[in-house]
């Protein structure tokens, strides 16, 4: 049978081989389409949404489906092809209607900032995925539930719509004649993450872009006006816990600043943007400069080798912790969820060069070293051989020599 877990099991190393693709064809282009820190900060922000997934799937899943069970108006057909077409379709447009509505209204753009604040533009911009989207998203699905389109096709046309969406996240495709007006291609979707005036919120089907202009939201890119990425408040961090909440953090200061308790409700509803003109007044912020320049703070060549080793493991205690986390108990899991954040975390401060990460990083590689070691255990994994103490204790020992030797080479410098 196919299922989610399954489809996303072979999807994930594709996504990392047409990663590798794109890298190599821009090279050979001569264009500079990947930075080390937007990509480790794009896939780390993935991680996080994957982690907090783990806790949440049910949640979405659980509400869509006490709706098909107790609301539907009937049920279709899990074994018709024409239930899954149709319901690839509906989910399409509904998809268009949430995604519109998250450029368009405050509290659903500060969970769907997160995949638009990178200022660049390539396939770990796809996997940059928000960790707050579930609290609200699943409304826009229950009309599905209540047309009784059953759960397992739900959750599997979910994955599809998403996965198509990965390939559109690259500058190396160039326009694609007449599927350009049917599907969401390249082109389309270069238009739809850049901020220039012609483009802002425009082109938000998710497979279809026939959507957007039914509805008035296409835009083509044009030559005369290159896309630039990003946000109209930009980030400036690799911080992937702030990346997920600088939104509702200044949703909720212009809320309590706010005099007028309509305007302390409206900051919520409004357009991203959009604050009350007494908090404005008082609290004034620099206009957008389209022309500013992009958020990259120097690393040496050592110190991005170090953090792109260091990523990579995490990548891979990442996949073992979702595979690990359902046979988990609940604190186990959340302690194992925590300490991936926190490492994430750490590497966007090593990134930004700042020196509380270095002290942060040495605990994190130091304390995983001692504790391993001590303990013989991993998250869970109790009785662990002895091969594998060795092995993690190593690469953890390792990193701390190499994080001391690093200091050490940046104090001499300096």
């Amino acid at each position: 049978m196919i299922t989610p877990e399954r489809i996303m099991a072979w999807a994930i190393p594709g996504f990392f081989i047409l990663i590798g693709i794109e890298l190599l064809i821009a090279k050979w282009r001569g264009r500079d389409v990947y930075y080390i820190n937007d990509a480790i900060n794009s896939l780390g922000l993935g991680v996080v949404s994957q982690i907090v997934g783990v806790f949440t799937k049910l949640f979405a899943i659980g509400i869509y489906a006490w709706f098909a069970a107790h609301a539907a108006l009937w049920t279709l057909p899990s074994n018709s092809i024409w239930v899954w077409i149709s319901g690839l379709l509906l989910y399409d447009l509904l998809y268009y209607w949430l995604h519109r509505l998250g450029h368009e209204v405050n509290v659903l753009w500060a969970a769907h900032v997160v995949h638009h604040q990178s200022e660049s533009y390539n396939l770990t911009t796809a996997l940059r995925q928000t960790g707050s989207g579930f609290l609200l998203g699943w409304i826009a699905y229950l009309p599905m539930a209540l047309l009784g389109y059953p759960t397992e096709v739900f959750a599997v046309i979910a994955i599809i719509d998403m996965l198509y969406q990965f390939w559109v996240h690259t500058e190396v495709i160039d326009r694609l004649g007449w599927f350009d007006r049917v599907f969401c291609s390249p082109s389309n979707h270069r238009a739809h993450h850049a901020v220039n005036d012609r483009y802002l919120d425009h082109n938000y089907g998710g497979i279809l872009i026939v959507w957007d202009r039914l509805f008035g939201t296409f835009v083509e890119e044009n030559d005369d006006d290159p896309p630039i990425y990003g946000t109209r408040a930009p980030l400036q961090s690799w911080n992937p816990l702030w990346a997920n909440a600088e939104v509702y953090w200044a949703m909720l200061k212009d809320s309590w600043h706010a005099r007028s308790l309509l305007d302390k409700l409206r900051v919520w509803i409004k357009p991203p943007g959009w604050r009350p003109a007494d908090v404005a007044a008082r609290f004034p912020k620099s206009d957008f400069d389209i022309a500013h320049a992009r958020f990259n703070p120097p690393m040496s060549k050592a110190w991005k080798i170090y953090c792109l080793v260091q990523f990579a493991v995490l990548l891979m205690i990442g996949v073992h912790f979702l595979n690990a986390a359902p046979k988990l108990a609940l604190a186990q899991a959340a302690a194992y969820a925590v300490y991936l954040v926190y490492s994430l975390w750490t590497l966007g401060f090593l990134m930004e060069g700042r020196r509380i990460g270095i002290w942060l990083e040495l605990a994190r590689t130091l304390g995983t070293a001692i504790a391993v070691m001590a303990s013989g255990h991993w998250f869970g994994m109790a009785d662990l051989n002895a091969q594998s103490v060795a092995t993690i204790s190593a690469v953890f020992g390792v990193s701390v020599v190499a994080m001391l030797s690093l200091l050490a080479s940046h104090r001499r410098l300096a």
